[in-house]
């Protein structure tokens, strides 16, 4: 399995507003955008998703921005990726024309899969991965971003 550039974005994007908290002002969508080096368009698409998921809060206009809307605690990451990639078959048989169909353990296996990646993501939250060094990390990019502003 291999997860979509949308929802590593989300990710992303989740893991960062994470530890802005402090911050008086928001999160912009250009900030992350250079942060990570992500084109503006897809982002906005990406923040609009996770918006109306209720997971952040974006306000638009002169002081708008970005803010995360839950508790990072309360946050499981097998949740998000299940909105974000959908639960999808990992293989489509229901589409094609196969011989094996009818004996197919393969589909099962599969499906097994994907159920047990998705648990084990159900065992993080956001604050989970966003705690220590990587957590640190997203702060010094906050703070040196800030000082390039000023």
């Amino acid at each position: 399995m291999r997860l979509t550039r949308f929802s590593d974005i989300g990710l992303r994007v989740l893991i960062y507003l994470a530890r802005s908290g402090e911050r008086p002002a928001p999160v912009t969508v250009a900030e992350i955008a250079s942060q990570f080096d992500i084109p503006v368009n897809h982002l906005v698409k990406v923040v609009g998703q996770l918006a109306r998921c209720g997971w952040i809060q974006a306000t638009r206009g002169r002081n708008g921005g970005l803010r995360l809307h839950v508790a990072p605690a309360s946050l499981k990451i097998g949740a998000v990726l299940r909105q974000l990639e959908g639960e999808a078959e990992l293989a489509d048989c229901s589409g094609q024309a196969c011989r094996l169909s009818p004996d197919c353990i393969l589909r099962g296996a599969l499906a097994d899969g994907l159920r047990a990646f998705y648990a084990a993501m159900d065992r993080y939250t956001l604050a989970d991965i966003t705690a220590g060094s990587t957590g640190e990390k997203i702060v010094r990019m906050q703070r040196d971003f800030m000082k390039q502003l000023a």
